[in-house]
């Protein structure tokens, strides 16, 4: 199962990520607040400003102080660092 890191130690399951969308349009902050309302909401930025949300499969919104595009890029780093395992 492919893992990847959000922040503080926090890891996801990669197949289970639908969507990975910045925090700072309006639409995003209301959907966040909507999953808070319905307890669907975790939060992995221990404080510090949200940067990404992350929307499950499982119909959970998880929030991390990453940059959505460093999430991408360990993502990236993952799949090539499979496809380099396997040439050997």
């Amino acid at each position: 199962m492919k893992m990847v890191n959000i922040g503080f130690g926090n890891m996801l399951s990669v197949p289970r990520i639908l969507t990975l969308l910045r925090a700072d349009s309006q639409p995003v902050k209301r959907m966040v607040q909507e999953a808070k309302t319905a307890r669907t909401l975790i939060d992995c930025t221990q404080g510090r400003r949200t940067r990404a949300v992350l929307v499950l499969d499982s119909g959970h919104t998880v929030l991390s102080y990453l940059q959505p595009e460093t999430i991408v890029h360990r993502l990236q780093n993952d799949n090539t660092q499979e496809e380099t395992d396997e040439d050997e």
